[in-house]
């Protein structure tokens, strides 16, 4: 019964993330923010309310590190996501076509993951209130970085809300009530997707770590998933990327953010050192990432790039390494 419940959460989850993708492109046409903007900051944040959602109920279950696997577990989640956008673009290089759009993003969430490496690794002991003074640097990163992009955004040049659109074409005011509708959809969907899954590692016997890590992580990142490939097939490719990156600066917010929710102290001295191990292979993937973009290589292995073919190889070895180092105990 437990995994039918999964099940059914899961694809209501994913057809509310297909409404995300389409509505934010909406939104993107019909303002003349543009894809990039809408993927970093709007897509980025709402698909990433799963993540939110879960990190705050399970410390205020009392499991620090699901809070802390879900979102770091995500960050490597997300860089896969770019090996299938890869697979789904055969034909056009697609993430080279928009590299130096997303050099910021990129940066600006490799700066965020290193940052949390650092406060990890720190006896950072400084607090206000119960919230650590580590957490609030992070959430203040994260503003500056979104106002950063968008005084950017706003150089180049804007879509002209009067193009030729088809007659069916959504208003803008469709537009943010279906958005509004779907992210609404998730709040609800979520709680009742995690606690499935809790039940789920409860019978399988796996501890909360890699939990975490693996498939709630993987779960509460369908969004980022269905979104980014619904994105990129409706040829709103700057959404689609920046959503990626987004959701990496936007999870780095939101381990600040849980500092809010767990009134026992700081959040960064409760996290488990195994957690150093992740906050890396995350790093590493989300640099790998950018270079890869970056980085003018034209050439396929059979069906995939090398650079796509490298983050999916460090993914499937970093799980291996984290399941090897026991933290699924």
């Amino acid at each position: 019964m437990v995994w039918l419940e999964f099940v059914i959460s899961a694809g209501l989850i994913v057809v509310a993330a297909a409404q995300l993708a389409k509505y934010g492109d909406v939104i993107a046409v019909r303002t003349g923010l543009g894809g990039m903007f809408i993927g970093v900051v709007l897509m980025a944040g709402a698909t990433s309310l799963p993540e939110v959602l879960t990190s705050i109920n399970a410390v205020w279950q009392g499991a620090p590190n699901l809070a802390a696997g879900n979102l770091l577990g995500s960050n490597m989640f997300n860089m896969l996501l770019l090996v299938i956008l890869d697979l789904v673009h055969q034909n056009e290089r697609i993430l080279r076509k928009a590299a130096i759009k997303h050099a910021l993003s990129g940066s600006s969430a490799v700066l965020m993951i290193t940052m949390v490496v650092f406060f990890l690794l720190d006896e950072f002991t400084w607090q206000v209130g119960w919230v650590g003074v580590d957490s609030i640097l992070l959430m203040l990163a994260y503003l500056a970085v979104v106002y950063f992009i968008q005084d950017e955004q706003s150089q180049v040049v804007k879509v002209e809300v009067e193009q030729e659109l088809p007659g069916d074409f959504p208003t803008l005011r469709r537009g943010l009530i279906g958005f509004g509708i779907a992210a609404a959809s998730l709040l609800v969907l979520t709680p009742w997707m995690v606690d499935s899954s809790n039940r789920i590692a409860d019978i399988t016997g796996l501890g909360t770590t890699f939990i975490g890590t693996t498939l709630v992580a993987l779960v509460t990142s369908l969004p980022e998933l269905v979104t980014t490939i619904a994105a990129a097939k409706l040829g709103a490719d700057d959404m689609a990327i920046g959503n990626l990156f987004g959701s990496n600066m936007f999870n780095m917010f939101a381990f600040g953010l849980t500092d809010l929710f767990f009134t026992q102290g700081r959040f960064f001295a409760v996290v488990d050192p195994a957690f150093l191990l992740i906050s890396v292979l995350g790093l590493l993937m989300t640099v790998m990432a950018l270079v890869g973009n970056l980085a003018r290589i034209k050439r396929r292995l059979l069906f995939i790039e090398i650079d796509a073919l490298a983050l999916m190889i460090v993914y499937l070895i970093g799980m291996w390494m984290l399941y090897s180092r026991g933290l699924g105990l």
